[in-house]
């Protein structure tokens, strides 16, 4: 009789190996991180700050561990070059074959805009950073897309913030495509009492902004009071050349939003100009910021970048989120925690709103001084714009 009893006795024993294997796994397993981003291409320099970013924010938030209550964070790379097609395709693949959990990305608001099916199709969370245009979080959101990023409403109402008055003309000159298009249209949303007289889009790649300028003087010289154009540009070319037309003759001005380090350069030749930024590294004044400031020194010897913080701030929220909900990636209990969720960043605390999941933050006007000891425009703080003081449109419809 012992001996017959001995199999089941042994299956026995092999069952509760594989149930104890199955929680310690459980305990152990991973959360699967993708990173869709322009590691190549036009936008390379925004993804590979953004990178940068997720990654020192990754670390700061599990305090070196990289796990969340148990669980080691596992962060997949993927290179979308700029593309929409080839995005859509690679966040199709990290939810497929690489059992990704969470999607982070992209640089380019034209591949988010091909990425958001895909985060609905599968039921699982993209979080968007830093593509910007409006109807990431608009028209094409679904309940699977946050963004920690800004969008192009933030972006356009603080800049109008510096510059709406009263008697003033603007003509805007933009990509043609998403970000600058949508870009524009907030912006003109916002003005109050600046009148918008003109829009210029031009290609992406141009390099001659030549006829394109003069478009622009001829619409504003006769133009009375201040006349600005107001100049929204991302990635290569330097649209700020235009000033070598002698603006001046016409009395016209150029005004602008936040940049990269690099891309403030062009700024030094601005001193004094006002408008609206999402983060220079020396304005911001809390703990987080001042951690990513310290790890970014020793690690570049050089001060983080414009999307270093967003790419920061995205790690912050995802830890946030994952620490509430003991590290379990099930979207429906994500969605429900993250909603209305807050969360510290280096440019302070953010919160997604519920109702389209766009983070809530402030921005900061400011005014360029020139310090010789900098290659860079400095964009000396004016006032912090705070969340509550933008009327930032909820876009999506969400029934």
């Amino acid at each position: 009789m012992h001996r017959r009893h001995l199999p089941a006795r042994a299956a026995l024993a092999v069952l509760a190996l594989a149930i104890s294997a199955a929680a310690v796994f459980a305990q152990t397993g991973e959360i699967r991180i993708a990173h869709v981003y322009s590691k190549t291409g036009p936008l390379q320099a925004y993804g590979m700050q953004t990178q940068t970013g997720l990654s020192m924010g990754l670390n700061y938030a599990t305090g070196g561990s990289m796990m969340v209550d148990g669980k080691k964070l596992v962060l997949i790379e993927k290179d979308d070059q700029g593309k929409p097609d080839l995005g859509r395709s690679l966040l199709a693949a990290a939810y497929a074959d690489d059992k990704a959990d969470i999607a982070v990305g992209p640089s380019s608001s034209g591949v988010a805009l091909a990425m958001l099916p895909v985060a609905q199709e599968y039921k699982k969370i993209l979080l968007v950073e830093p593509a910007v245009a409006d109807s990431i979080t608009g028209d094409k959101w679904s309940p699977y897309i946050f963004r920690t990023g800004r969008n192009s409403s933030q972006d356009a109402i603080a800049n109008a913030a510096a510059i709406d008055k009263p008697g003033v003309s603007v003509a805007t000159l933009a990509q043609d495509y998403a970000f600058g298009r949508d870009g524009v249209k907030a912006f003109k949303d916002a003005l109050q009492h600046a009148r918008l007289v003109h829009e210029e889009y031009l290609p992406t790649n141009t390099t001659d902004f030549t006829a394109g300028a003069q478009r622009l003087i001829d619409k504003l010289k006769g133009l009375p009071g201040r006349k600005l154009i107001f100049i929204l540009w991302a990635g290569a070319g330097n649209p700020f050349k235009i000033a070598d037309m002698d603006l001046k003759r016409y009395g016209i001005e150029i005004t602008t939003g936040g940049n990269t380090l690099s891309g403030m350069a062009a700024y030094k030749n601005f001193p004094g100009m006002e408008g609206a930024t999402y983060y220079y590294f020396g304005i911001p004044k809390n703990p987080v910021n001042q951690a990513l400031v310290a790890a970014h020194y020793k690690a570049y010897k050089t001060p983080p970048d414009f999307f270093t913080a967003g790419g920061f701030s995205a790690a912050m929220a995802l830890v946030t989120a994952l620490e509430a909900t003991k590290g379990d990636t099930d979207s429906r209990l994500l969605i429900k925690t993250m909603e209305g969720m807050e969360f510290d960043t280096p440019k302070g605390r953010m919160h997604f709103r519920k109702e389209d999941h766009q983070a809530m933050q402030s921005m900061y006007h400011f005014r360029i001084e020139v310090d010789p000891a900098l290659p860079w425009g400095v964009p000396a703080l004016v006032r912090e714009i705070g969340a509550q003081e933008m009327n930032v449109p909820i876009r999506n419809r969400r029934q």
